[in-house]
């Protein structure tokens, strides 16, 4: 018998507020019992935990998720993200436009926006 992952846990200070920013980058809800002040959020379709603890981030991520917009280039979304709360960390992107964002969460969790699919398959 094997494992199976239910949900990736982002340890928070404010697992409501970050669970939204996160709900509206994924464009999914937080689940319908989450409220401002929970000790946890779930974006359930995601499989995305947020749980406040009392420390703060001191180090770089040792994992983080890499986005793959579904609907808009690379670039618009990482103008959408921007205007959402994120913040830029690493700009990757390369003259021939390949390459990828390095962005921060409201909280400074880093996180990657690749190309899209289509513009995956227009380079060739």
């Amino acid at each position: 018998m094997t494992s199976a992952i239910r949900h990736v846990t982002i340890a928070c200070s404010d697992a409501y507020a970050l669970g939204s920013f996160w709900s509206e980058v994924l464009g999914q809800p937080l689940h319908e019992d989450d409220k401002p002040g929970d000790e946890e959020a779930l974006i359930e379709g995601a499989g995305v935990l947020f749980v406040t603890v009392p420390e703060t981030k001191t180090q770089r991520n040792r994992i983080h998720v890499d986005l793959q917009p579904q609907d808009r280039t690379r670039d618009e979304e990482v103008e959408r993200l921007l205007d959402l709360g994120a913040t830029l960390f690493d700009d990757r992107r390369t003259p021939d436009g390949k390459g990828w964002v390095v962005l921060r969460d409201p909280e400074g969790n880093e996180f990657c926006v690749e190309r899209s699919a289509r513009e995956r398959d227009s380079a060739g």
